[in-house]
């Protein structure tokens, strides 16, 4: 049985992600990705930055999936999957060159958020970025219409989830010495929060 995922989200923002990652991460070293999903970021950004190596890691439900679509692919560059739940799993005790996450802040309760900073913070050497791509309000406002409606949509799913406010990601980051760097606006009303 077939339990790859797809998301054509994810197949639509791959390019111009990667068009900022490339500026953004070293040429060499290794990147943590929390909460890879359905794995088409590892899979795509592995391919076209070839002197990186990407940890993906997500929590327990989407390794199946996850492991599926890297079999298929073969890609020596993407590391063995990590099963990483950020609040309840132990983080891998390594450091990295950059870390990445897309489209988890505004799914995950805040405390995992917090948790989710505070582990970055600990596993990044001196001067790496973490690059958080997703939707985010500004001002406590949302920043389209289409993600007022995409908000109330998960706080009808689970009150815990959410589009956060880019001030408290801010907070955040600075709480952990990661100072926020660009605000970079992305297609379809999200952005790249670089720290």
């Amino acid at each position: 049985m077939n339990t790859m995922t797809f998301s054509s989200a994810a197949d639509r923002n791959q390019q111009p992600i990667l068009d900022q990652l490339q500026t953004l991460f070293p040429q060499h070293g290794t990147v943590l990705e929390i909460g890879s999903g359905t794995g088409q970021h590892a899979v795509f950004f592995s391919r076209e930055m070839p002197g990186l190596l990407w940890q993906p890691s997500d929590r327990l439900e989407n390794m199946a999936g996850l492991k599926a679509r890297f079999s298929a692919e073969g890609n020596e560059r993407i590391l063995p999957l990590l099963q990483l739940d950020v609040i309840s799993d132990l983080w891998p005790e390594c450091s990295y060159e950059g870390a990445y996450s897309s489209n988890t802040a505004h799914i995950m309760p805040w405390d995992a958020v917090v948790t989710m900073f505070a582990g970055v913070a600990a596993r990044l050497v001196p001067g790496a970025r973490f690059c958080l791509y997703g939707p985010f309000n500004i001002d406590k406002c949302f920043t389209s219409e289409s993600n007022a409606q995409f908000d109330a949509g998960l706080r009808a799913q689970d009150p815990q989830m959410g589009i956060r406010d880019m001030a408290a990601i801010e907070s955040l980051g600075n709480l952990h010495q990661m100072q926020l760097e660009h605000k970079l606006a992305m297609p379809a009303n999200n952005f790249i929060l670089v720290f």
